[in-house]
């Protein structure tokens, strides 16, 4: 039976390997691109097709993260059974901090343009759009794929924490995180382009993850000092605490509601929405808004609930009492059934 690190470097594998694949897709329809039409190529049929197949990645791995708890579990001898089921619709389409995705994907060709009138070649300015662009795909991809795992998670009682597993190359700030153990509703700590994954657990034990230091160790001089600068890395080789070397933060975007700054999205949140029509059956009110499409208004004919934004799976698991409490919110915002 396998032991569950090699089931998180697998879940790590499948992840890296779904990002992968879509950016292949996303640099073959990038190369077909102009930078002097830019912006109507992202508002148009390229960018569509850029969309959907990030979405498309999301749905892969998010649609994976049930069947890794349960993995994990069996192979920990725990039980399998999970209370209630994702609903991976509910965590697809929806960029790191809770916006629309496709508004996300047309920031590229702002950068691009941007790029042009600083005097940049127009081969250069695409570069860097291509290169922003990866980096928001990769990055809602990895995100989909922890918070399916967190949600799924949530849903299976036996599991009780987690451990963050680190994989090198990485920087610093995931470096110092490595083998730190959360409780299973913990936020996961990440920044853009990070592609650390999750070790649940269905026992408060440390797992043969390795630690900040022996990921530090593995790197040559050059390396080290690459990702811990020069004197970061000499001070940790000479004995520093390398948590005391690098500060991890997050930020996270955030609104003012029911009297506390709390993260919200407004994605999956129309009338249509699962979450929409359980706030629909209970009286909310709902008032026209106009559609995004890769960053640009469409028409006035979605309908979004105007007292109760929807939580987004990090701030339910950080307001959240208990377990059941964590279940009833989820449910409630239409992440799981």
């Amino acid at each position: 039976m396998e032991t569950p690190p090699e089931l998180a470097r697998a879940r790590y594998e499948q992840v890296a390997a779904t990002i992968r694949a879509i950016i292949e897709q996303i640099q073959a329809v990038w190369r077909t691109l102009s930078a002097d039409s830019i912006e109507e190529d992202l508002l148009g049929e390229a960018g569509a097709q850029i969309a959907a197949a990030a979405v498309a990645g999301q749905y892969s791995v998010a649609d994976a993260a049930a069947a890794y708890i349960a993995a994990q579990m069996a192979a920990q001898g725990a039980s399998t059974l999970a209370d209630a089921a994702l609903i991976v619709r509910a965590v697809t389409g929806i960029a790191p901090g809770g916006g629309p995705l496709e508004s996300l994907l047309f920031v590229p060709a702002i950068g691009v343009r941007r790029r042009l009138d600083a005097g940049m070649p127009p081969e250069q300015a695409m570069v860097g759009g291509l290169i922003d662009m990866t980096m928001y795909v990769s990055t809602a991809i990895a995100d989909a794929a922890r918070t399916a795992d967190q949600i799924s998670m949530a849903t299976t009682r036996s599991c009780v924490a987690y451990v963050r597993v680190v994989q090198l190359p990485a920087c610093a700030r995931c470096i110092i995180l490595s083998g730190q153990m959360y409780a299973h509703s913990e936020g996961f700590l990440r920044h853009p382009n990070c592609d650390c994954q999750t070790l649940p657990l269905a026992e408060k034990e440390w797992p043969d993850v390795a630690t900040p230091q022996q990921l530090f160790d593995q790197l040559d001089k050059e390396q080290q000092q690459r990702v811990f600068t020069v004197a970061g890395a000499r001070a940790i080789r000479q004995g520093s605490d390398i948590g005391q070397i690098v500060n991890a933060r997050r930020g996270m975007d955030t609104a003012h509601i029911y009297g506390r700054n709390l993260q919200v999205t407004h994605e999956g949140a129309t009338r249509r929405s699962v979450y929409g029509r359980s706030r629909d059956r209970a009286g909310d009110d709902f008032a026209r808004f106009a559609g995004q499409r890769h960053g640009s208004a469409t028409s006035n004919r979605y309908f979004r609930s105007t007292r109760t934004p929807r939580l987004m799976p990090e701030e339910i698991f950080r307001i959240a009492d208990d377990r059941d409490e964590e279940l009833r919110l989820l449910r409630r915002y239409g992440y799981i059934t």
